[in-house]
């Protein structure tokens, strides 16, 4: 018989009643649980050791940037007459920010970071959120030491956002080179990078030097077929 979301939920919060989570069910059943930064650790360990629960697994870690949420940099709401969804002009890096976002509850601090465990005893899913307080180096306890496949994805959180996680055992960089500076997942870095990279023929080595491309938002090709767009029965390219 397959376990109802609503059973599962109470259960989660007679468990977890003194760590002061917060349950989210969504409408297909999946379950979420927005947990303090402060009882990271402790709600982790819980999931794991309690005989009702055994999540015995983390299946996957990931960064959040919250950087602009809820603001709208494409002109969405209607069909223009040069087309649909703009990007809006002359906006690159530092377009958004965070002190001037909308008030959105959900997400009081920038950043988040997001676990999927799984329970394979009791076939079940369950996803845990936090929001490390700061902006500029959001803290977070590591959860290596209960979930040991957590060690390569925090060193992902932290390479491409910045965000560090508290007692892990070999924290650095693991995509970009280690001389990179900044994390190139952060809304604020720019999608084009500070620095390029190519190799100089007079001083025989790879050299980084400033980026030339000239920043803005991406504006997608768009092909019409409808009345409007169409001249002589062919398809405009707007």
């Amino acid at each position: 018989m397959t376990e109802s979301p609503n059973s599962f939920a109470e259960l989660l919060a007679e468990i977890l009643a003194e760590y002061e989570v917060v349950l989210e069910t969504a409408p297909n059943g999946e379950l979420t649980i927005q947990v303090p930064v402060t009882y990271w650790q402790a709600v982790a360990r819980s999931l794991r050791d309690d005989k009702r629960l055994h999540f015995e697994q983390l299946i996957d870690l990931c960064g959040v940037d919250y950087l602009g949420y809820g603001n709208d940099e494409w002109e969405t709401e209607q069909v223009t007459t040069d087309g649909f969804s703009r990007g809006v002009d002359a906006l690159g890096p530092g377009r958004f920010d965070w002190q001037q976002r909308p008030e959105v509850q959900d997400f009081p601090e920038r950043f988040g970071v997001t676990v999927q465990v799984l329970s394979v005893q009791h076939n079940r899913r369950l996803r845990l959120r936090t929001h490390p307080e700061g902006d500029a180096l959001p803290l977070v306890p590591s959860l290596v030491e209960i979930w040991n496949s957590a060690n390569w994805f925090e060193r992902e959180a932290f390479d491409l956002f910045g965000i560090v996680f508290e007692g892990h055992p070999d924290l650095r960089r693991i995509l970009t080179d280690y001389g990179f500076i900044g994390h190139p997942f952060r809304k604020d870095f720019p999608l084009i990078g500070n620095v390029t990279v190519r190799y100089d023929e007079d001083k025989q080595r790879v050299v980084y030097v400033p980026v030339e491309i000239e920043p803005r938002v991406t504006v997608p090709r768009v092909i019409r077929s409808d009345s409007r767009y169409l001249e002589a029965g062919t398809e405009q390219d707007v």
